[in-house]
């Protein structure tokens, strides 16, 4: 029997990696954004009494300063369980450096196995809340999936709010959003974020559609899944290397839906977000004098349970500055 609590222990690694850059809010330096986020989940990772290993991460090498997919996090000490780790340690660089809302750091753990190996490639993806689930296929028409989800949800199509990435590979997709009437918000970064949006009410978002990153895709499938809404992506890769990489994680069909549970198998996920920018679910880390304050959301499938953590950091002993132990 575990000794102690995970969910509470990887919510420490994500409100790391955000006290860690949120330092360098709109300061314009992205790539010290990435280093200050990655040595922020570092540290964290070293107090946390795990057998970790990257499976989702930033690249295929070690190579300073990322989490490179296969690098070992955690303790690994004897007795410890063995878990397969997805991780973003800033889901937002850019958004940092300039001072733009929708930056957060994410991470989603599983027992070994149960993680999808995504390649670095790009995945399009539509994603509901609980209340919509079973109503939206990704090889069907735009309109008619955003008809079952206006229905599922009891509403107007004219209602429904959509969000979708301001880039120009979706400039066909805006268009047509509008040509159907549903309402458009549209997000320059950080998808992890908008998917997330999508299973909570009060948010007023109530799908996710575009094409995105295929990492950020699982974190958002560990996440959904855990909330009991659906995530389905496909993967979209652009020459014959991608084709490869795509085979090489078990996919020989290109253009089949990958689901949910494709994604993220097994029955207990954890998963936890830590916002160092405001988003439409919590609220970046804001400091007055020598304390921070960070929001964020943890969940474990298993359970069911899904807490907001507000916590307070006397800066001198935060986890960026102090070893506390578990």
């Amino acid at each position: 029997m575990e000794k102690f609590d995970i969910a509470m222990g990887i919510v420490r690694v994500t409100e790391a990696a955000a006290l860690a850059c949120s330092k360098l809010l709109g300061k314009g330096s992205i790539e010290q954004v990435d280093i200050a986020a990655v040595n922020g989940v570092r540290h964290a990772f070293e107090l946390l009494p795990i057998k970790g290993r990257v499976i989702i991460g930033e690249g295929e090498i070690n190579k300073s300063p990322i989490l490179y997919i296969g690098e070992k996090v955690g303790q690994w000490k004897d007795g410890q369980v063995e878990y397969d780790i997805a991780i973003d340690p800033i889901d937002g660089n850019i958004l940092v450096a300039k001072g733009r809302p929708n930056a957060i750091s994410a991470v989603a753990i599983s027992q070994k196995g149960n993680i999808f190996r995504a390649p670095q490639i790009y995945m399009k993806k539509i994603a509901v809340g609980p209340k919509a689930k079973g109503a939206i296929d990704l090889n069907g028409d735009l309109e008619t999936n955003l008809k079952n989800v206006a229905e599922a949800l009891n509403k107007d199509l004219k209602e429904l709010t959509v969000m979708i990435q301001d880039r120009p590979r979706h400039e066909e997709f805006i268009k047509k959003l509008r040509e159907i009437g549903v309402r458009v918000k549209i997000f320059g970064e950080g998808d992890i974020a908008a998917a997330l949006a999508t299973a909570f009410e009060d948010t007023g978002v109530d799908v996710l559609y575009g094409i995105g990153g295929a990492p950020e895709g699982v974190l958002a499938a560990a996440a959904l899944k855990c909330l009991g809404g659906e995530i389905q992506a496909k993967l979209l890769p652009q020459n014959e290397k991608q084709i490869l990489m795509c085979k090489r994680a078990g996919i020989d069909d290109v253009d089949c839906v990958l689901t949910t549970d494709d994604l993220i198998k097994g029955d207990d996920v954890y998963f936890a977000a830590t916002a160092v920018t405001d988003s439409d679910l919590l609220k970046g880390v804001t400091y007055k004098g020598d304390t921070a304050y960070t929001h964020s959301v943890v969940m474990r499938l298993k359970t069911k349970v899904i807490r907001f953590v507000d916590a307070v950091h006397k800066l001198e002993k935060s986890l960026i500055n102090y070893k506390e132990e578990f």
